[in-house]
Formats: C-alpha cells, sequence, structure tokens
C-alpha cells in the first residue's frame, strides 16, 4: 500500500521537474502520514497545466456530510484490480485521475517477528509521479467545496514484494514517459489498466531507516527521517 511518502525538494525544482506553475508556497516535505489527511501538491487531467493542493483521502462526490471522515480513511489508496469495480472509483477513474508527485515512500518489512522501515525511491530520478484518482466534494451542510486525492496501488514487483512482503503491494509509479497519457481524457478501459503495472525493480533504490517514523514524540517531518540505518540482524534484501 502507500500510506506514508514525501516530496522533499524545493519549490524550483518542483516546478523544473513538472514544467508547471503553481501559486502556492511550498516548503519541502520529508514526511507524509495519509492517516493526517494533509494537502499535498496534484496534477489533475482538468488542468493540467497546473499544481494544486489537494486533500489525501478520496471523498465520492455523493458521499454525506456526516460520512466524510470515515470515507477517506478508506480511500487513501485505490486497489488497480477494483479501480472498475468499487463505488468510490469505478466512474472517477474514467474522468478523474492525476499525479502525486514524491521524492519517495516508505514501507515497512517483517522480519522474524518483527518490522523494519524502509525508505524506497527512484535511481536516477529525484522527483517521480505516482498515478492517482481525484474528486470534488461538496459539504452540504455548508456549501465548502473540497478537493481530494488517492493514490493508485498494484501488485509488487521483485523487490518490493521483499520489502512489503505481508501485503505485497507498491504504489503506481509512472514512468516519465507515459505520465502525459495518464492525463489524456479518452483512454480505454485496457490502456487505464496497463498504466497501472508495477514500474520496473531496476529503476528503484531501498534503504532501511531508523524507528523515527515511528516515534510518538519527536518531530518526523525532519531530513534525518530518510537517512540510512542499518540493523545487524536484518538480512539484505
Amino acid at each position: 500500500m502507500c500510506f506514508f511518502y514525501a516530496l522533499s525538494k524545493e519549490a524550483q525544482k518542483l516546478k523544473n521537474r513538472m514544467q508547471i506553475k503553481f501559486d502556492f508556497e511550498f516548503e519541502p516535505v520529508f514526511y507524509t502520514s495519509g492517516f493526517d489527511y494533509p494537502q499535498m501538491p496534484v496534477v489533475t487531467n482538468q488542468e493540467p497545466d497546473r499544481l494544486q493542493m489537494l486533500n489525501w483521502g478520496l471523498i465520492p462526490p455523493w458521499t454525506k456530510p456526516e460520512e466524510a471522515s470515515k470515507m477517506r480513511s478508506y480511500t487513501l489508496n485505490a486497489r488497480n484490480d477494483s479501480l472498475f469495480v468499487k463505488p468510490s472509483f469505478r466512474n472517477t477513474i474514467r474522468q478523474k485521475r492525476c499525479l502525486v508527485p514524491a521524492t519517495g515512500f516508505y514501507e515497512w518489512r517483517e522480519f522474524a517477528g518483527k518490522k523494519y522501515p524502509y525508505f524506497i525511491y527512484l535511481k536516477k530520478q529525484e522527483i517521480f509521479n505516482f498515478a492517482g484518482l481525484w474528486e470534488e466534494w461538496v459539504d452540504r451542510s455548508t456549501g465548502e467545496m473540497i478537493k481530494t486525492y488517492s493514490i493508485i496501488t498494484t501488485e509488487a514487483n521483485r523487490m518490493m514484494s521483499k520489502i512489503h512482503n505481508t501485503k505485497r503491494r507498491m504504489p503506481v509509479i509512472l514512468p516519465e514517459s507515459v505520465e502525459q497519457n495518464w492525463l489524456c481524457p479518452a483512454l480505454s478501459t485496457e490502456e487505464i489498466l496497463s498504466l497501472t503495472r508495477p514500474l520496473d525493480d531496476s529503476l528503484m533504490e531501498a534503504h532501511t531507516i531508523s524507528r523515527l517514523i515511528t516515534s510518538k514524540t519527536e518531530q518526523r517531518n525532519v531530513p534525518a527521517i530518510q537517512n540510512e540505518f542499518r540493523y545487524p540482524e536484518l538480512t539484505e534484501l
């Protein structure tokens, strides 16, 4: 799955990589948790020339106000094998797709009864994009319109099967050459699904990090969270 990720480059590098404009201030994010339902930069197919801040945790347009908070806890991710089945996603996937910029993500490996955190990233791309969905939801009790998104997941590649060895899932990372294809409004079901395959693990890198990421008292949105930390008892991937 993908509940924790980073976008830890300054605004100018993000702007250069995406070749896009944005009209808000952005500071590097070294760690964000989906369970905080943060606002993060997203590029939608509706406005492909502009980076926007959307809330993580998709709220379908038919959601009742009293159910919105609970709903988004179930839609941080959207499985590629149920995109055209689940009511939360089956209409959205055809009409509202987005790019979610990132510099890496966090996952845990189970080994000898314990869990060890990893930071996972691309070898030759500082900034890459997850495949995502987005929606507009109007709170009928207040009239407020909220834009939200979800990150699509797929089956794990070889490397991620060894790291995320309990669920064997990973986020869909789009090769740069097909990012704009993902935003194309005329994609067929087959074309959409073909873009949600696992990325070749030869393009990816990972290392273990400290347990700062699970601290309840220390600040986690800091560069040190991504530093490599070795566990002597842990075998190599």
